[in-house]
């Protein structure tokens, strides 16, 4: 049952990577203050997400919030999922371009 919810989310996410996300719950670790990270899609936001701590950022609280209200969020372990599975897939916003 598990598999089929993240392939469920892993589809669902596919579908809308050139949609607008917000990256909540992501600090600085240079400043020690949550960083605001602007509207960006939701590719590059998975992107960040996972590879944020060579960046000097704490995302271990991190929310990627996309589409429509009550979507659910992405937390940090799906983001790594996510781009561990698709790399740069998940940046294309084509979803015509083969995975």
């Amino acid at each position: 049952m598990l598999l089929a919810l993240d392939d469920a989310l892993s589809t669902a996410v596919l579908a809308g990577r050139g949609a607008d996300a917000e990256i909540f719950g992501v600090i600085d670790l240079t400043s020690k203050i949550e960083a605001r990270i602007g509207p960006i899609s939701l590719g590059r936001a998975i992107q960040f997400v996972a590879n944020a701590s060579v960046l000097a950022y704490d995302v271990r609280g991190a929310m990627v919030l996309y589409g429509l209200p009550g979507t659910p969020s992405l937390r940090k372990w799906d983001c790594d999922r996510l781009w561990a599975q698709y790399r740069g897939a998940s940046l294309q916003a084509d979803v015509s371009q083969p995975l």
